[in-house]
């Protein structure tokens, strides 16, 4: 089959993998319908995630089953299928407390690669959920998106305790911040900051529902927070891109007493003791538990109640999965959607 392989840093190359067979009996195999180029896979793409030797690249996915393992029960071939970036067997005591992201079996979907015309789906009965029938073909993109983005600011939303009667800041305007920001919306907040320099993502982040726009950054952008919000802060506030600048935005954006979710991958990032100390902030983030969320986002979606595909500003078959990683690297795209 073809996938797609970081060589070295910049160096993506779209060529033969081997085709994915069943390896345990829990496992299944899907045909990919649709994949995607992730925020997080930058990290490698720029060389700030050291790699040893080719990696199989992706992990986000939606598609058809093709075969399944003997133990599998309550996925069969033929249905069309959503699975988060984690494949979890969601028996486990830590996937029943809600955080299959955190599965005693856990697989990272990264490390199979699923920007590949096949894939294999390990612990498929915990991991993949089906849809309500075959989807229209414009659903595909929200569906893709359920995969990780959607998921992960629905979780940064959850963890930031959005709701009636909060004012919500969202630091990040990629995929994932634009994705928090429809979340915040959905759990119903009263106001939503959008922190966004990018005129394109701002438009999004008002039609996701953002009804305020903040372009400064830093202590600027702090300051900016707090004059929309009386002197002290966003009840809740989720930091989706993972930087040191951006960690600390979000705190020091957060009232006391307040909420914070962080669902960016962090890169070399430390708090000050102190400042978490007496800013009685609550912290709360990490790895999305998507897989917690999918069934609820999947009906939403079938229901046409939300339109998260709209994050999706450039299709491009996956031979072309090189000027894809250029154009997110780039910023010239919010988020790219490859077809197998």
């Amino acid at each position: 089959m073809r996938g797609v392989v970081l060589h070295t840093p910049g160096d993506v190359r779209v060529e033969k993998r081997p085709d994915p067979m069943i390896i345990e009996p829990t496992d299944a195999i899907i045909r990919v319908t649709a994949a995607c180029v992730c925020g997080s896979d930058l990290w490698p793409y720029r060389g700030v995630e050291k790699l040893e030797g080719p990696v199989p690249m992706g992990h986000e996915y939606v598609g058809v089953v093709e075969e399944v393992g003997s133990e599998v029960t309550t996925i069969k071939p033929g249905q069309f299928v959503v699975g988060s970036f984690w494949a979890s067997d969601n028996t486990c005591e830590i996937c029943r407390s809600g955080y299959q992201s955190a599965c005693v079996h856990r697989v990272l979907m990264g490390t199979i690669g699923t920007q590949a015309e096949w894939a294999r789906i390990p612990l498929a009965d915990g991991t993949l959920v089906a849809t309500p029938g075959m989807p229209d073909a414009d659903l595909i993109p929200s569906l893709l998106a359920a995969s990780d983005v959607l998921g992960t600011g629905w979780f940064g939303a959850v963890a930031a305790q959005a709701g009636p009667g909060k004012t919500v800041a969202v630091v990040g305007d990629g995929a994932v911040g634009l994705c928090a920001v429809l979340a915040a919306k959905q759990l119903g907040a009263e106001r939503i900051i959008a922190m966004s320099r990018h005129a394109p993502r701002q438009e999004l982040a008002r039609q996701f529902g953002a009804t305020d726009i903040v372009t400064e950054r830093g202590d600027e952008g702090v300051a900016r927070i707090k004059e929309l919000t009386g002197g002290l802060g966003a009840h809740s506030v989720v930091e989706a891109v993972g930087t040191q600048e951006s960690m600390t935005q979000a705190v020091r954006s957060t009232r006391p007493g307040g909420h914070m979710g962080f669902v960016g991958v962090s890169h070399d990032v430390s708090l000050p003791g102190d400042e978490l100390f007496f800013s009685l902030v609550h912290l709360h983030g990490g790895p999305a538990p998507v897989r917690e969320y999918l069934p609820e986002l999947i009906e939403l979606i079938a229901n046409r109640e939300i339109d998260p595909g709209k994050v999706f500003d450039l299709t491009l078959p996956l031979a072309q999965a090189a000027e894809g990683y250029r154009a997110m690297d780039e910023r010239r795209a919010i988020k790219v959607l490859l077809t197998p």
